[in-house]
C-alpha cells in the first residue's frame, strides 16, 4: 500500500525525536557517490544472504533502530576527528580551545590544511534569548467559561502561518483544556514549546516559548497568535492570554577583539574556522575568553580522548541489558575481539582496556608517544580507530544482523541475483503502524 506524504512526515519526525538522541550534523549529508556506494554495498550484502524470518516484536524493532542510530553517532564522532573531508587519516582534526568555557565554548570547523588560524578575544554582554508568552492565570479545577464548540486560532512563526482547531466539551476544566492545547502546540513541531504551569493558589497558566532565539529579520517577535480572523469560533486566545508577550526576543551582543557584534543565535561561526557557542555573559567588560587552536600534541591528545569517550559511550549503550529477542551479546563479542587484537599495540601509547571493556587513556604516556611521533599520527590508535569505523559502518548497514532470526534457506552460491530490497525488512519497521 502506498504511503501518503503526511504519514511519511509523521514517521520521519517520530524517528528523529524518539531514536536520534542528537541533532543531525553536516556529517549526515551525503553526495550522490556516497549514496551509490551505500546502495552497492546493500546489493553485495544481500546477494548471498540466506532467507530468514525475523523477529517482528516491537522490542526487536526498537533495538534495531536504536542500534543503527548509536552506530551512526559513533561513526560521526570518529569521522569528526579527521582534518578534512578529503583526509584518509583519523585523529588529525585541529582542536579549538576557550580559556573561559563559562563564557563561550569553541570547536574548530575550518580546514586542517589552514596553516595560520589566528586567535581572538571574546566578551559577552548579552545572550540571545527566545520569545516567551505567559498567559493569564485561571483556576485549574474550574469548568472552562467558554461555551462548548469548535474553536480555532492562527499562529504565525518563521514566515509560516498555521491554524489550530480543537473541540471544547461542556465538562472540560481549565487545566484539561490547557493541557490539551499545550500538547497540540508542542507536538505540532512548528517551532514553539508549550508548558502548563501552576501557581500557589491553585491556578494554572500557559507558557509559550519559541525554539529560535533572536529577532527575525524585519520583525520584533518570533511568533504571533490571534483568533480575530480564524475559521472557527474565536475566544480561546484572550481567555488564556496566549497573545501576552512577557519576554521579547533579543539578539546576542558581544565583542570580538573589542569590536561589537550581534547574532540572532548563541551559536555562530567566526572566520569560517571556529564555531562559537555562547554560554554566559561576562561579569564585566574586561573579562574576556581567548579563543584559539591547540598545538599539534594537544590536538592529538584531545582527538584520542574524543575517540575513547565515543567508544565508551557506544559500548555502554549496546551493553545495556537486552531482552531475549536481541543478539547484543554477539555484537559485544565482536567488539571485544577487535579490542583484544589492538590491545598490545595500544598499550604502548598509553591506551588500555578495563575489565568492563571500556577504553582508558594515560595522558602522560600518550603525550610522550605523541612527541616522539614525527608524523603526529600514532599509528596504533589510527589502526584501532579505522577498525572501529569499519565496524560502525557495517552495523549501520545491517542492524538486523543483531536481532533474532530463523534461517529458512540458503542461496545457491554463485548462481543467484542481487536482491537489494531485502533491506526493506529494516526500513519497513518505521512504517509498520502507518501503512
Amino acid at each position: 500500500m502506498a504511503i501518503g506524504f503526511d504519514a511519511l512526515n509523521q514517521v520521519y519526525n517520530h524517528y528523529l525525536t524518539e531514536y536520534a538522541p542528537k541533532p543531525n550534523t553536516a556529517l549526515d549529508t551525503h553526495k550522490k557517490s556516497d549514496l551509490r556506494s551505500i546502495y552497492n554495498s546493500i546489493v553485495k550484502l544481500n546477494k548471498d544472504a540466506p532467507l530468514c524470518i525475523l523477529d517482528t516484536s516491537d522490542e526487536a524493532k526498537q533495538y534495531a533502530v536504536s542500534l543503527k542510530e548509536q552506530s551512526r553517532l559513533f561513526r560521526n564522532a570518529l569521522i569528526a576527528t579527521k582534518g578534512s573531508s578529503d583526509s584518509e587519516q583519523l585523529l588529525q582534526q585541529k582542536v579549538a580551545y576557550s580559556t573561559k568555557e563559562n563564557i563561550a565554548t569553541a570547536s574548530y570547523v575550518g580546514s586542517e590544511s589552514e596553516s595560520d588560524t589566528p586567535s581572538f578575544t571574546l566578551s559577552v554582554e548579552r545572550l540571545a534569548s527566545e520569545q516567551v508568552n505567559f498567559g493569564r492565570a485561571v483556576p485549574g479545577d474550574d469548568k472552562i467559561s467558554l461555551a462548548p464548540d469548535t474553536y480555532s486560532f492562527d499562529l504565525s512563526v518563521s514566515d509560516m502561518n498555521y491554524e489550530f482547531q480543537f473541540q471544547l466539551h461542556e465538562d472540560d476544566t481549565n487545566r484539561e483544556v490547557m493541557e490539551r492545547l499545550g500538547r497540540l502546540i508542542t507536538k505540532s513541531d512548528v517551532g514553539l514549546n508549550a508548558e502548563v504551569l501552576p501557581d500557589n493558589e491553585g491556578n494554572v497558566f500557559l507558557k509559550l516559548s519559541s525554539e529560535a532565539t533572536g529577532k527575525p529579520d524585519g520583525r520584533e517577535l518570533q511568533f504571533e497568535i490571534s483568533d480575530h480572523n480564524t475559521s472557527k469560533k474565536a475566544g480561546i486566545v484572550s481567555y488564556f492570554g496566549m497573545d501576552q508577550v512577557s519576554q521579547n526576543p533579543e539578539n546576542a551582543l558581544f565583542e570580538i577583539n573589542h569590536i561589537e557584534h550581534t547574532a540572532s543565535s548563541n551559536t555562530f561561526t567566526v572566520e569560517k574556522a571556529y564555531e562559537i557557542t555562547l554560554q554566559g555573559a561576562s561579569p564585566d567588560p574586561d573579562t574576556v575568553t581567548e579563543i584559539g587552536v591547540k598545538n599539534n600534541v594537544e590536538s592529538l591528545r584531545a582527538n584520542v580522548h574524543s575517540l575513547a569517550d565515543s567508544y565508551n559511550e557506544y559500548l555502554g549503550q549496546i551493553a545495556q541489558p537486552q531482552a531475549s529477542h536481541t543478539r547484543s551479546s554477539q555484537l559485544l563479542s565482536e567488539l571485544s575481539r577487535i579490542s583484544r587484537h589492538y590491545a598490545q599495540s595500544l598499550s604502548s601509547v598509553g591506551l588500555s582496556f578495563a575489565e568492563d571493556g571500556s577504553l582508558n587513556v594515560d595522558d602522560a604516556q600518550l603525550s610522550d608517544a605523541a612527541q616522539a611521533d614525527a608524523q603526529m599520527s600514532l599509528k596504533p590508535v589510527q589502526d584501532f580507530a579505522n577498525a572501529m569505523l569499519r565496524k560502525s559502518n557495517q552495523i549501520s548497514l545491517n542492524p538486523m544482523e543483531y536481532v533474532n532470526k530463523t534461517i529458512v534457506a540458503y542461496k545457491n552460491p554463485g548462481r543467484n541475483y542481487p536482491s537489494p530490497y531485502i533491506t526493506s525488512a529494516y526500513s519497513g519497521m518505521l512504517f509498520n503502524n502507518y501503512c
